[in-house]
């Protein structure tokens, strides 16, 4: 099982924060800053499993997702966001069918859990 997740996420804060917690738990994290930047590497890096950020500048998250699905179809794919309402969450896991929706903030043990059960489907 790979340990390298791709994280995408346009605040370097955000993306160095989840880099250094998930490094202590043995994962390799590949950083990405943009949507049109995590396209560009999912081909390079294959990461095992990627943590999206829905609200980006350019290209959403979402249309970010569409397009990994249309590419990697069995790639796991957790939306990360500080949208924490149901009616996001419902649109996410049941109707566009990401594997996870974790919101912002999270605790260093809820994301790691999460991270790991994500590599693990």
């Amino acid at each position: 099982m790979s340990k390298k997740i791709m994280v995408v996420d346009d605040e370097p804060d955000t993306v160095d924060l989840i880099k250094l917690v998930l490094e202590t738990e043995g994962f390799e994290v590949v950083p990405a800053y943009s949507g049109r930047e995590c396209l560009e590497k999912l081909e390079i890096e294959k990461p095992a499993a990627v943590l999206l950020d829905i609200m980006m500048p350019e290209m959403d998250g979402w249309e970010v997702f569409k397009k990994i699905r249309e590419k990697y179809e069995d790639m796991p794919v957790a939306m990360l966001t500080v949208r924490s309402q149901n009616i996001d969450k419902m649109l996410g896991l049941h109707v566009l069918k990401v594997d996870d929706y974790i919101t912002k903030p999270f605790g260093r043990k809820e994301l790691v859990e999460r991270v790991k059960k994500l590599v693990e489907s």
